[in-house]
């Protein structure tokens, strides 16, 4: 190996540890939490975003909810005047139904003014056949990634970005469970949004490696990996930061309503970033000296 290079290769064994951390605080939490935490989107029911005037108590809009009779209750904190209310009815008029939970809270609570900033409402068998359809749309992005690198490139390779876009979806998973954030629509779109950026940072190493095997003689393959990922480092890291700066200003400006869709992003860039150098090449390059064999 060329002097003044990184050799990834070297510290696989902590990527394949940090792979299996990621796994275990996975299945850990979501058996902690008893699953997702899912929107409206899923769930069925209505979901509203207040603003209060004044500073109030998570417990005091829970009280007065439950007092009026609403089903289902669930109430989120995001600062002390605004506050996401969930219930399980479910109306056409989502103005009118917003309009009389807003109502009761005023009277309730004694604000003088409470401000809607968002109101979703879906079926519960809408969001049931959502829930079902998301799951099939990330498995069946995994499947056709996998056939097309196992096309364009060989077997060996699809096994290392696949494996790669996996541990993606597991950091982003255990994200959410480890700290209770909900699972929208916008949050699945920002997953399958950060496999396709993941993978393009993963074929890009992967053309390279391919390109320099033509040419390498009788250099080792590992070698071979290793000069690949240092000549296409340099472009991967500019890429993904100027990447997260955009990500970061949304999650900073693009207030709650973006927040979880921001930060599934974010992770996905970070995380996405990390997987195609230090885990999509050393699993693939697993597979490679095997099939040589």
């Amino acid at each position: 190996m060329e002097r003044g290079m990184f050799d990834v290769l070297r510290y696989r064994g902590l990527s394949y540890g940090f792979y299996l951390t990621v796994i275990v605080v996975f299945v850990c939490a979501f058996f902690y939490r008893g699953g997702f935490n899912y929107s409206v989107d899923f769930t069925g029911g209505t979901e509203i975003i207040f603003r209060f005037d004044k500073p109030v108590k998570l417990q005091a809009i829970k009280d007065v909810l439950q007092k009026e009779k609403w089903d289902g209750v669930v109430v989120r904190e995001f600062s002390s005047h605004d506050y996401t209310v969930r219930v399980r009815d479910f109306s056409s008029d989502l103005q009118g139904l917003g309009g009389s939970i807003r109502s009761q809270l005023e009277r309730g609570l004694g604000q003088q003014n409470v401000e809607i900033l968002k109101v979703d409402s879906v079926g519960e068998g809408v969001g049931a056949d959502l829930a079902q359809k998301s799951i099939w749309a990330i498995l069946l992005a995994l499947l056709l990634m996998l056939i097309y690198i196992a096309l364009r490139f060989r077997f060996a390779y699809s096994i290392g970005a696949v494996v790669a876009l996996a541990h993606d979806a597991f950091v982003i998973g255990a994200f959410f469970l480890l700290f209770n954030r909900e699972i929208s629509v916008d949050v699945v779109g920002a997953v399958l949004m950060t496999l396709g950026y993941s993978i393009n940072d993963t074929i890009v190493i992967f053309a390279r490696i391919r390109e320099n095997l033509r040419t390498s003689g009788s250099m080792p393959i590992a070698d071979v990996v290793n000069l690949s990922i240092n000549q296409t480092l340099k472009r991967t890291i500019l890429t993904s930061v100027s990447t997260a700066l955009v990500v970061i200003s949304l999650i900073v400006l693009g207030g709650e309503a973006l927040r979880g869709l921001s930060i599934a992003l974010l992770l996905g860039i970070i995380f996405g970033t990390y997987s195609s150098i230090c885990i999509a090449s050393p699993i693939m390059l697993m597979f490679y000296k095997n099939k040589e064999a």
